[in-house]
């Protein structure tokens, strides 16, 4: 099957658009036509080499479209069912599944650049086998995936929509739900309004936080979060003493805040802005050479806590359905987040506006 799709050759080289050849799935596995792919920072950091890559690498992992194909011992999906692509492959039967820790799934670490068996279904026109970046690769027209790295969903919802669920929405919406647990009455400081943070955000008003502060250093973001349930908007480009100035407006710091920068300063600033009790949660995926400073003392006096969020900490067979449900409901935004489309072709266009910050999420339409 041959297949546009947007590739990362050089080490830190732009994204390019190439044409390759898709093979048919094998045990387990469905060939997928895309209808849409979210244009995610993560798939930038791979271009940029900020995330550590095997290289040639298909890009995108916030897929959305119908199989055409199916392999031999696939069961519960079928050819014309509607699927998100999920970059966490969960097999549901190892220690970290069994205990609800689906986002940490074993076979998840096999699956950064191949599919779980550790080969590829594709090709370039030289024959040459590409990396799939975490077993997706949905950048792509049609892509080839294993059963457990896709989810059936609801036909009714719009495919270019569903896309996004299969990254930063389940992960902005699962940080505030599943990892925090945010109560009725909170006060939330959110470090982003980008793609992630909106979604925290309008996680942390379904859950009927009294105050959800936002920090960027984009007035036009930040006006945008406003839309998202954001009711304090802080610019960190006008503060000098940003923990401070934080501390001061929510009467003592935060109940809950989530850094979805990825940068070892806003660790530490979501982390300062706590009251006692109060957890912060890192969501941003920051450079293998970044730190974060702490004062380790108040981790025991204050009983503050610093924890991680991967993937939501979710489970995508059941927290993807979770959110669209609240999405038919219209109770949870997905339209407003997209703020530009891109064809196939333009996809270099989109990781420059993406870089530039230009777009809450842009996303190509196939």
């Amino acid at each position: 099957m041959q297949s546009k799709a947007v590739v990362c050759r050089n080490p830190t080289g732009p994204p390019v658009v190439e044409r390759l050849e898709i093979e048919a799935p094998r045990q387990r596995e469905v060939l997928i036509k895309l209808a849409a792919c979210g244009v995610c920072h993560s798939d930038l950091s791979v271009a940029d080499g900020t995330i550590p890559m095997p290289r040639p690498v298909v890009l995108g992992h916030e897929g959305a479209g119908v199989i055409v194909e199916t392999g031999p011992g696939v069961e519960g999906l079928a050819i014309g069912d509607h699927v998100v692509s999920s970059f966490v492959s969960v097999c549901g039967h190892c220690g970290y599944c069994r205990r609800g820790k689906h986002s940490l799934c074993d076979q998840a670490a096999r699956t950064i650049a191949t599919l779980p068996d550790g080969t590829v279904r594709t090709r370039d026109n030289n024959g040459e086998p590409l990396n799939v970046f975490c077993g997706c690769g949905v950048m792509s027209e049609y892509a080839t995936l294993h059963v457990d790295s896709v989810v059936k969903i609801d036909k009714s919802v719009p495919l270019d929509r569903a896309a996004l669920v299969g990254c930063s929405v389940v992960t902005g919406f699962g940080a505030v739900m599943n990892t925090a647990q945010v109560e009725s009455g909170s006060i939330v400081v959110v470090f982003g309004a980008g793609g992630v943070g909106l979604n925290v955000i309008q996680a942390a008003a379904l859950a009927a936080a009294s105050r959800i502060v936002v920090v960027d250093v984009s007035a036009e973001k930040l006006e945008f979060s406003r839309q998202f349930g954001a009711t304090d908007l802080v610019n960190a480009r006008e503060q000098t003493e940003l923990v401070k100035a934080i501390k001061r407006l929510t009467g003592g710091g935060a109940d809950y805040s989530f850094e979805c920068v990825g940068r070892g300063e806003t660790i530490s600033q979501a982390y300062g802005v706590l009251r006692k009790g109060g957890t912060a949660v890192v969501v941003g995926v920051s450079s293998p050479k970044d730190s974060a400073t702490i004062s380790p003392m108040s981790l025991t006096l204050e009983e503050r806590t610093l924890t991680g969020s991967y993937f939501g900490s979710a489970n995508p067979q059941k927290d993807f359905g979770r959110v669209l449900d609240l999405y038919k409901a219209k109770r949870l935004k997905l339209d407003e987040l997209i703020t530009r489309t891109y064809s196939i072709d333009a996809a270099p266009e989109a990781f420059a506006d993406l870089a530039a910050g230009r777009n809450a999420r842009g996303i190509i339409v196939f």
